[in-house]
């Protein structure tokens, strides 16, 4: 766990190896929410790099 530092304009940095695992660049757009005591950053992905992400998926129903 890597820690940042917020500015006094309240930004921070994401750290370098965390924006390469998650595709991040410069532009990207991330949701940010806050999760009970954390705040959390969710980049954002357009439908079409969506597409397949659910492949290979158990979707089998069982009952009881």
């Amino acid at each position: 766990m890597e820690t940042v530092k917020v500015s006094p304009k309240y930004q921070v940095v994401i750290p370098l190896e965390i924006r390469k695992s998650l595709g991040i660049k410069p532009g990207t757009k991330v949701h940010v929410l806050q999760y009970e005591n954390r705040i959390e950053y969710i980049p954002v992905k357009e439908m079409k790099e969506m597409r397949g992400f659910l492949k290979g998926m158990d979707t089998t129903i069982r009952l009881r």
